[in-house]
């Protein structure tokens, strides 16, 4: 299983799925990782992604968790996966794929972007990534949405209960 944490820059994903990775003993990746130079430069000096920019790091995102799959391993990806178009491309031709989208106030969200220290995103693009999140849909398969206003352990919690995964 490869279970993606989806959701705006300041949801807990990356909080989030290291301790899951962690008490599942799974693999992790932020996928912030896996954008290219550029594409953090222009985060980085406060211009908003476009569908263009994206792609490449979807498919970025999509080799990780093929690798994961093909190696007979499951894992934890934090990537915003931020409309149904980018979830449908990640979990095609993946029926192991769940994606669970991390739900914060706009209140928290700013919050946690003003105090993060050390991330090329900044707080002044929350606006553009709230502009393009499409709520998940009751059709939409394999996925949930989880408040991720505890903590980032209680919210891993949750997740793992609701998946029915047992902590290795």
């Amino acid at each position: 299983m490869i279970v993606i944490l989806a959701g705006v820059s300041g949801s807990g994903k990356t909080a989030v799925g290291t301790i899951m990775a962690a008490r599942l003993g799974w693999a992790f990746e932020d996928s912030d990782a896996l954008h290219s130079a550029a594409d953090i430069a222009k985060m980085r000096s406060g211009v908003p992604l476009t569908d263009a920019d994206r792609w490449p790091w979807l498919e970025a995102v999509a080799a990780w968790m093929d690798q994961r799959a093909a190696a007979g391993g499951s894992a934890v990806v934090a990537c915003s996966a931020l409309k149904r178009s980018y979830r449908d491309f990640l979990r095609r031709n993946r029926p192991a794929v769940e994606i669970v989208l991390l739900e914060v106030d706009r209140a928290t969200l700013m919050a946690r972007l003003t105090a993060r220290r050390g991330h090329f995103f900044p707080a002044r693009l929350l606006q553009s990534q709230l502009a393009d999140l499409e709520p998940l849909t009751p059709a939409e398969p394999a996925a949930m949405v989880v408040p991720a206003t505890g903590t980032p352990a209680d919210t891993a919690t949750e997740i793992i209960a609701r998946l029915g995964l047992a902590p290795g």
